[in-house]
């Protein structure tokens, strides 16, 4: 089921390309990973072990595997945890790790009012699930907004993070975003519902009728997927990613081994990413070729590769 990510950041966020768009292609041939990413299928969803731990009185669904030291993966916009199932499936050989669903994603809580939305109250949630599973400290990896959460996290909390990776984000308001487009779903979403959403995005270039044609089961697998996100999750974090704080000139006070990542085709988080590395002492800046918003899944063996190696590194400085 976790090929919807793709669709999810590239087009839930509204991240588009300009003209000769190669989402299209990525999308075609990220098709090669469908066994594996919608098994179980998708009707089968409940099927899942699903995990929950109370936080500040919230349900929030979670997974572990494996066992080491422990990685904790926070996904995007509109995602779930079910984003990292290909990085998850590596790095369980050698870490323990964890995902788990933010608020109003998923199978996690779908609080309704504004004001429980918030990159701050996302931290404080994974903050607070760490502190439940009795993690005092791990290696941090957030993807797109999920990489805006791990930076809140490491700020308020740096005794709790030995390695910090960031994809595909920024730390302060990316330029080339169509922000008015953004806006324009947002009130679809609000008149008409998340499904209006969903089938406007799917019939809307850069995806457009080509794709819902070539790729039937990776529609309806993102389709079920975008509506495990709640209306008010999908509104009030949209809104929460716009008006966010910048946090590039704190950053400056990161301490720990830093990688930052990015595909080189998501044109709006190159420029940030790259300021992002400048600023974080001694941090690592890799760019995956061929990929755009999400390669975790456009190129999840050589983004594997990446993550892997930097983190034998920090390995190996630890021991």
């Amino acid at each position: 089921m976790q090929v919807v990510a793709i669709a999810i950041v590239c087009v839930s966020e509204r991240i588009l390309r300009p003209a000769g768009s190669c989402v299209n292609r990525h999308m075609t041939k990220c098709r090669q990973f469908l066994p594996l990413l919608t098994a179980p299928a998708a009707g089968a969803i409940l099927a899942f072990e699903m995990p929950y731990l109370s936080v500040e009185g919230l349900d929030i669904h979670y997974k572990e595997r494996g066992r080491g030291f422990p990685v904790v993966l926070i996904h995007g916009y509109t995602g779930n945890l079910r984003n990292w199932i290909l990085q998850v499936r590596a790095l369980a050989k050698t870490y323990r790790t964890i995902s788990s669903d933010l608020r109003g994603h998923g199978l996690s809580v779908k609080p309704t009012q504004r004001e429980d939305y918030s990159l701050e109250l996302f931290a404080a949630d994974v903050y607070g699930l760490l502190e439940a599973l009795a993690v005092p400290e791990c290696y941090l990896v957030g993807h797109s907004m999920g990489g805006m959460v791990a930076q809140e996290f490491i700020l308020r909390h740096p005794e709790m993070v030995r390695a910090l990776v960031l994809v595909d984000t920024a730390a302060d308001l990316p330029q080339g975003i169509p922000w008015e487009e953004r806006a324009r779903l947002l009130e679809l979403a609000r008149t008409e519902g998340m499904e209006a959403v969903f089938e406007e995005m799917a019939h809307t270039p850069p995806l457009g009728s080509q794709l819902v044609e070539e790729n039937p089961e990776l529609i309806a697998v993102w389709r079920e997927q975008f509506l495990m996100t709640s209306l008010e999750g999908y509104l009030y974090c949209g809104q929460a990613i716009g008006n966010r704080r910048h946090l590039l000139e704190e950053l400056s006070q990161v301490r720990v081994p830093t990688l930052v990542i990015c595909g080189e085709l998501d044109d709006p988080f190159l420029e940030p990413s790259q300021r992002m590395h400048q600023t974080i002492p001694d941090s690592e800046l890799v760019i995956i070729t061929g990929a755009a918003h999400t390669p975790t899944l456009e190129k999840p063996l050589e983004f594997n590769e990446v993550l892997l190696s930097f983190l034998a590194r920090v390995d190996s400085q630890r021991s």
